[in-house]
């Protein structure tokens, strides 16, 4: 009997922990946003000269051009610590942490996020949709994909821990950056939110950065609620004792 019941709580276990696992990246409803993502982003000149940060033992050139202000829904993400990002590994660029694909404003307003599928690449955030009604109420200028640099641990963990879904607020620089880490590596940036396609995206030296509101609820507590509950309907299986037939 008891075996039974073990058997029925692994099974559903595995069912919640796969529904949690699917439905926890589902981006809220415009409803549930707060207000100032509606803000355009703030980007105000610059004249500052280039200083050197170092990271996994590399020293970094970077040259701010903008300080710059965004908020915005994270609809996108893409870690550079990724087993199949092979990009930053043979770059030796360890100071591009993490890609956030944000939108903001008019996307925000007309709730047209929510027909749209987002993806990132290794340096590159995609949208698309079956849906011409979503894509015409689409503003291709309120969304960015924002390469993020640190080389504060404590900034870089908070950063790591962003989820799709979530509503988010950093200050920083629009920065160029480079190094001569065995060749000559130079990244540039978008200075403007009208541009498309290689070099399109924002290159951000980041200050500041919170989570105004996390996303994913309620499924993100059950997923850990199912993962837990998995583990331990796991450990009591196996402490059933064996019975023999004769």
């Amino acid at each position: 009997m008891i075996r039974s019941l073990l058997k029925w709580l692994v099974i559903a276990s595995l069912v919640l922990l796969g529904v949690s696992l699917w439905r926890m990246h589902d981006l809220p409803p415009a409803t549930e946003l707060s207000s100032s993502l509606l803000e355009e982003p703030i980007q105000t000149p610059l004249k500052q000269a280039v200083f050197s940060v170092e990271s996994h033992g590399i020293t970094y050139q970077v040259q701010p051009l903008y300080q710059y202000d965004l908020t915005g829904l994270v609809v996108s993400k893409h870690d550079a610590n990724t087993w199949w990002d092979y990009l930053h590994r043979e770059w030796n660029d360890s100071l591009n942490i993490v890609d956030v694909c944000v939108v903001w404003g008019n996307n925000v307003r007309s709730g047209s996020y929510a027909d749209i599928n987002f993806s990132s690449g290794q340096f590159t955030c995609n949208f698309s949709t079956n849906s011409n009604e979503a894509f015409a109420a689409f503003d291709q200028t309120a969304i960015s994909n924002n390469h993020l640099l640190t080389d504060n641990p404590q900034l870089a963990k908070l950063i790591r821990s962003v989820q799709v879904g979530d509503q988010i607020h950093f200050r920083g620089q629009l920065a160029e950056y480079s190094h001569h880490h065995g060749f000559a590596f130079k990244r540039g940036t978008s200075i403007t939110r009208t541009d498309t396609g290689n070099g399109a995206c924002e290159t951000v030296f980041i200050e500041n950065f919170d989570i105004l509101r996390t996303g994913g609820k309620p499924w993100r507590g059950l997923c850990w609620i199912a993962g837990l509950m998995l583990l331990l309907s796991l450990i009591a299986w196996f402490m059933q004792p064996v019975r023999f037939n004769d």
